[in-house]
């Protein structure tokens, strides 16, 4: 799904399972972001946490600036799923444009599940942009992995993450 006026470049290079070359950003964020997901994660606990991601794309990076914790709307099943709502999708882009940022993707937890996507994740997302998945285990958050769906919709890739803060880098791994 192209997103009208955004440039796109992907200068990293990260084999998939089938070994065929993708081409994808990583995305970078800050120490402080990442606890503040973290926290969003256990104040859920059991059910999913979720947000969106702000910030905007430089040197072929995504860089993140803020998020925007949201309500899981879903009332059916908060434990294994979340929901976001057309509203707060539409009043979190209204905030980002504000603030001279834009989406650059979304954030939920998995309460005692591993931190990464399900089938139900890869059914609800789009292309381009960036899901980062928490592992909260027992209330405690473990794992944080960055995902991206292919363009073909058939599989999320894992995106390098980096932390701004010292540099450190870590990306996702499919069989964990």
């Amino acid at each position: 799904m192209a997103r009208a006026g955004v440039a796109r470049s992907y200068p990293l290079i990260v084999r998939a399972a089938s070994q065929q070359a993708k081409h994808i950003m990583a995305f970078e964020l800050r120490r402080k972001e990442w606890e503040r997901i973290e926290k969003e994660g256990i104040a859920a606990y059991p059910e999913e946490c979720c947000g969106v991601l702000l910030g905007k794309e430089q040197e072929g990076r995504k860089v993140l600036s803020d998020i925007v914790p949201l309500n899981n709307a879903r009332k059916d099943s908060p434990r294994n799923r979340f929901l976001i709502l057309p509203e707060d999708f539409v009043r979190s882009e209204r905030e980002a444009r504000a603030r001279g940022l834009d989406i650059l993707g979304f954030y939920h937890s998995h309460p005692d599940h591993p931190a990464r996507p399900s089938d139900y994740d890869r059914e609800h997302a789009w292309p381009w942009y960036t899901y980062l998945i928490l592992a909260v285990e027992k209330g405690q958050p473990r794992d944080m992995t960055g995902w991206l769906l292919s363009d073909d919709r058939a599989s999320f890739l894992p995106e390098e993450m980096t932390l701004s803060d010292d540099g450190t880098k870590f990306e996702a791994r499919s069989g964990t």
